[in-house]
């Protein structure tokens, strides 16, 4: 009775433990009883009934990536491309997501091929290679309108990458090229003609400094002879005034005078003018002797 006991208490301890259930954060359990849907548990601890409840589906809540392989496309203009995306998706109702639909994301990726195919087939290949932004648009609208009764949320599609016939990529690959060498050619010059200006700029700025410094030697220089003839005319003015003020006899006058013309015959000068003043050298030499015996 004992033994029976035991293994009685035994079993409903397993019992309890395998039938008691803990749901991890970001993920919710679609559960079963008797083969039907019964209830989703959410985050949190939970017990089913044993051999009467079931977990049918553990569905994560958490945004998913979905990347799907290229798929083939023709273009309005029946040019023929590859092109791969890459989806993000979050469940919202996990019962729909688990009765919904069969393989949910294989589903979704044909959708996805099929609306890609709609909405480049209006598109010409230029317009595909330069409109992004319109397409990603376009798909996520279309994807998150058709998986609403799957329980499923699109967030966003983006195009992977958008791969064009061999032919097309040589043909853009040649356009890159020469692109890139006009934009290296129209650096190039535009270089040198920054160079070239900043070449004239320095020789004009240099042109205007040495003209500015050979005026200013000019003025200095002007200055300097003007101070020189002030200082000339200042000399002869005191010298004027104090002979004036010392009121010379006619004697010092003319023995000045005398002086005066020693001077100018000492020059280089073929013509000498004589002073009316200066009659005769009789008087001239008069007036030295009278001069002379004064000093005496």
């Amino acid at each position: 009775m004992l033994a029976f006991t035991l293994i009685l208490v035994f079993l409903l301890i397993f019992l309890l433990l395998t039938n008691v259930k803990i749901v991890p954060q970001a993920k919710v359990y679609v559960i079963e009883r008797l083969g039907a849907y019964s209830s989703t548990w959410d985050t949190g601890l939970h017990v089913k009934i044993p051999l009467i409840d079931r977990i049918s589906k553990k569905v994560s809540i958490k945004e998913q990536v979905a990347d799907f392989q290229p798929q083939p496309v023709i273009t309005k203009d029946n040019v023929t491309m590859q092109i791969d995306t890459v989806l993000f998706f979050q469940v919202t109702d996990a019962k729909l997501f688990t009765y919904g639909v069969e393989r949910p994301v294989a589903a979704i990726e044909s959708l996805t091929a099929t609306t890609l195919r709609n909405i480049i087939g209006d598109l010409e290949l230029d317009q595909t290679l330069t409109s992004r932004d319109t397409i990603n648009t376009k798909i996520t609208a279309t994807l998150d309108a058709a998986t609403d009764k799957w329980g499923i949320k699109v967030n966003r599609v983006e195009l992977k990458n958008i791969i064009p016939p061999r032919e097309i990529q040589e043909a853009m690959e040649k356009q890159m090229k020469a692109e890139r060498e006009r934009r290296e050619s129209i650096l190039r010059a535009e270089g040198e003609k920054r160079s070239q200006i900043l070449v004239a700029e320095g020789e004009k700025e240099s042109a205007i400094l040495r003209a500015d410094a050979k005026r200013e030697a000019h003025i200095r220089e002007a200055q300097g002879e003007s101070e020189a003839i002030l200082m000339v005319q200042r000399a002869t003015a005191d010298a004027i005034k104090m002979l004036n003020e010392a009121a010379p006899s006619k004697q010092v006058l003319s023995l000045k005078g005398i002086e005066a013309f020693e001077r100018v015959a000492d020059g280089k000068s073929t013509k000498i003018i004589i002073p009316s003043e200066i009659q005769s050298l009789a008087g001239l030499a008069v007036s030295l002797k009278d001069m002379m015996g004064d000093q005496q």
